[in-house]
Formats: structure tokens, sequence, C-alpha cells
């Protein structure tokens, strides 16, 4: 009788072998392997008893041919470096798990045609429904997503199209709240390191920061761009800080590029953080407590984004109504970065 203990002959063991073991039908071995499938306790305890003997692990795939639903959902993220997306895609992984769905993560740039391709990819794979984080989607993905009718979910972006189910922190309020705090410690020369300008994360968090500025009676002192990547955000700091005149305080649009900011500074150029310049910026990941950097900062509620994400991807996949939230409240966490 073949067990762990006893290697079984080569091939795959069938859900016909483990119904004979059990003593069961083969439909009752489905149903016990099926999530949300109605099965008695007795019936789930010998069948899984004699899967266990046999070693049987039944065909995710197989079934999904039978049922339509593959409960896999398609995660299309552009970049894991940035410290904020390993830990929603943590967290992303294990909320949907909870409710019985599975996570493959793709990788794309925002390169001319690769978020399609890799799109095209996902859409093999029979998902159930796409989350795409910090990634735009394009009309050619919105058309092959309908046509297939896999629901999609923006997270961390929004385009503004009628319907679009988008789940977004308050980037304009967390802008405004940095132009104020650095404003209330008397910051005369505020500056800016963008982001990429095609997120709307940046845009709407450099229109809550320059209005912030506006209202408290200031202009932005200098601008730079670092396109959310680190290198370019050290290229951005070098030229802020070349003039003969500083900027004594700069809002960085997000943490990622806010630690190697603080690098050049002190490190490159010699300055003092907060002294001679305060930096606050956007995220809050948890880099930011770190005594290194201290960094002031606006947090994302993570959980809050998870939590709507996959209410929302889940209720289209299962036929229910979906309204995407209002965006997300942030709030301004205060370090040493801005006040020493």
């Amino acid at each position: 009788m073949p067990s762990r203990a006893e290697p079984r002959p080569a091939g795959k063991v069938t859900s016909l072998e483990v119904a004979e073991r059990a003593g069961v039908s083969r439909s009752a071995v489905s149903r016990v392997f099926t999530p949300g499938a109605s099965v008695s306790r007795k019936t789930a305890e010998k069948v899984r008893r004699a899967a266990d003997e046999l070693g049987y692990r039944p065909n995710v795939l197989a079934r999904s041919l039978m049922t339509g639903r593959s409960r896999m959902i398609g995660l299309l993220v552009a970049y894991l470096d940035n410290h904020f997306y390993p830990i929603v895609l943590e967290q992303l992984s294990n909320a949907l798990q909870a409710r019985g769905y599975h996570v493959l993560v793709f990788m794309a740039s925002q390169a001319e045609g690769d978020l399609d391709r890799v799109a095209e990819e996902i859409l093999d794979y029979q998902v159930d429904g796409m989350i795409l984080a910090s990634v735009a989607m394009t009309s050619d993905i919105a058309a092959r997503c309908r046509a297939s009718g896999v629901p999609v979910v923006l997270f961390n972006r929004r385009q503004g199209e009628p319907g679009e189910l988008a789940v977004v922190s308050d980037n304009y309020a967390g802008g405004r709240l940095v132009a104020e705090h650095l404003l209330a410690l008397g910051r005369k020369r505020i500056a800016h390191i963008a982001g990429w300008a095609g997120a709307s994360t940046q845009a709407d968090r450099e229109a809550g920061f320059l209005d912030g500025l506006r209202a408290g009676g200031a202009a932005l002192f200098a601008r730079e761009v670092g396109d959310f990547r680190p290198e370019l955000a050290k290229k951005a700091a070098r030229r802020m800080f070349a003039g003969p005149e500083l900027p004594d305080a700069v809002f960085v649009a997000n943490d990622y590029m806010a630690f190697v900011v603080m690098d050049v500074l002190r490190a490159e150029l010699g300055l003092s953080v907060p002294g001679d310049v305060a930096v606050a910026s956007f995220d809050d990941v948890p880099t930011s407590a770190w005594p290194s950097y201290d960094l002031t900062s606006v947090r994302q509620d993570a959980r809050a984004m998870v939590a709507a994400t996959t209410e929302l991807i889940v209720a289209r996949i299962e036929g229910r109504a979906a309204v995407a939230p209002a965006a997300l409240p942030v709030e301004l966490i205060v370090r040493s970065s801005t006040v020493g």
C-alpha cells in the first residue's frame, strides 16, 4: 500500500484513487478540495486522511478549467525596491488568501508597450481579477480585461476614468500637511523634489503642497525631478543644492527618494538635517523611523488600502456591487528630520 514512507511508483495520484481509499465518491473528493463546497466533517476527514496517505494534491489548474474560476489574482507592479510595496504585497497576499484567493506577481516597467505585454501574460493565466499597483491602465489593457470579463482595481493610482475602481490615499491633503508643517517651522526657502510626472500620486501631492504654500503666503523656492528613482533623486539633490542660495527645507515626493537625498545632503554636501535643511517626505515606510533617518513623513494607511482593494476585487469577481472608496485619510508623522 503506497504511503509517504513508501515512495509510490512514477505517476500522479488521481482523485479516483483517493475516493477508493476513502470509500467515498469521486465527487466527494472534489468537494473536499473545493473552497466553499458543502461536505460533512466526517467525509472531509476520511478524504484528507486518504489523500495524505497517498500523497495526493488536487490539480488547481485543472479544476479552474472545469469551474471557470482559477481563484488567482494577477498583481502587476512596476517596482518592489520602493519599501512601501513589499509591505503592501505581503498584506495583499495574506488578505486575499484569507478570502480563498492567491496572488500571482508580475513585474513591468513604465517603458512603452511593456505594461500591455505583461498584462497579456497575466490574462493567459486565466486569473479571476487583476490589481495594478502604481502602474497606469492603458486603453489596451482595459479593453482586453473587459473582453475577458476580468475586473481590475488600481492600487495607489487613479486615472479619473468613469467607473474605474481605484484605491488611493488623500495625497493632496498629505502634500498640504507638509507645506503647513514647514511654514509653521519658519522655513522660507522651501523646495520640492518631484516623482514621476505620469503618476497621479505625484500630481496630487505636489498640488496639495503648492496650495499649502500659497495659502501660507509663500511660493516654491526650487523644484527638481527625481522620477521616484534613487539615482535620479541624488542628481536632483546635487543640482538643487549647487547654487549660492540654498533651500532651507525640501519636500521629497516619497521616502524611497528622501533617504538618498538625506545621504547626499549630509555625507556629500556637509549640510545638517534639520539645522541647515528640513526634509519631509511621503509614505512613512518602516525605514523612516530608523535613527539614521528619523524622517518626517506622511503616513499612508497601508492596511486600510489593502482592505479596500481586497473588498473591491473580490466583490467584482463574485458579481457583487463595488464602489471605489473616497481617498483614504493620511497622517503627518513628525520626526527629527524637520524638528531637531
